[in-house]
């Protein structure tokens, strides 16, 4: 019998911190390479695909290639089960965030610049940011918090370091963006942590992939139509800031009373 609030991790294999950090450039590898292929000669501006052919090779298949390397490494550590579910459960308070984060999603998205580029192109933008959301989400929120659980670190340390990896991992878009990568570095990391929360307040993978697909989906719509600008972003940036004080000012009382319970496969050696 496995005990309440543990996995079944008999079959599983362990996965050093190293190993998961070679799996994180791989996976951006695959998703520069090929995007930076797939552009190559077109003169597009970061993340702002401006028709269906821009996407597909911005968005949908670069993405598409990184779920299923990921998918890959889940299957191989048979990690699916504390991958996708979550036994470490937060107050419920703590459901502010996915609100906060959803509220800010239908008020920022740009209706009318997605109604004037027609319905394929929104929809195949809606997929390949829905791509990211789960590919990103079973990379880092996934396997990450899996492998530093699965060392014995304590929910805080597991917090940090699969958030920090996921922020510091948008470094690669310096090669695009330049210097404005670091700024969204800073603005991933705080994101990130959100979407951790949000795994352990809705139980699973599902939830974080779900919101984030569709956080990207809302702020991508506000510059598919050149030329236009748009303010509405700025809401994005204010639930930001809202929640980072709601978490800073609750964070004592994040975790539920009573000892934690854990999850995941376990290992020695953290490096």
């Amino acid at each position: 019998m496995t005990a309440p609030g543990r996995h079944d991790t008999s079959s599983a294999r362990r996965l050093p911190v190293r190993v998961y950090l070679l799996l994180v450039v791989v996976y951006l590898a695959i998703v520069q390479g090929l995007g930076h292929v797939l552009t190559r000669g077109l003169d597009l501006s970061y993340a702002t695909p401006p028709n269906v052919d821009a996407t597909w090779r911005m968005f949908t298949v670069p993405v598409t290639a990184t779920l299923l390397f990921t998918v890959a490494v889940i299957t191989v550590l048979r990690w699916w089960r504390p991958v996708w579910r979550d036994d470490r459960p937060v107050r419920s308070w703590v459901i502010v965030v996915p609100i906060v984060m959803v509220a800010s999603i239908l008020l920022v998205t740009n209706y009318g610049g997605l109604a004037s580029k027609g319905g394929t192109y929104t929809l195949l933008l809606l997929f390949s940011t829905m791509l990211i959301g789960f590919s990103e989400e079973l990379m880092f929120r996934g396997v990450g918090v899996t492998t530093f659980r699965s060392h014995g670190y304590r929910e805080g340390i597991v917090a940090l370091w699969s958030t920090v990896i996921f922020g510091v991992a948008h470094l690669a878009n310096l090669y695009s963006e330049g210097p404005r990568a670091v700024v969204q570095v800073i603005a991933t990391i705080i994101a990130g942590y959100f979407l951790y929360l949000i795994r352990r307040r809705t139980g699973g993978i599902l939830g974080p992939a779900l919101v984030h697909g569709a956080w990207d989906f809302s702020l991508i719509s506000n510059y598919v139509v050149e030329g236009q600008i748009r303010i509405l972003p700025i809401v994005s940036i204010g639930a930001m800031i809202v929640l980072a004080v709601v978490v800073l000012v609750g964070h004592k009382r994040v975790e539920p009373a009573g000892p934690a319970r854990t999850a995941g496969p376990t290992g020695a050696d953290p490096t």
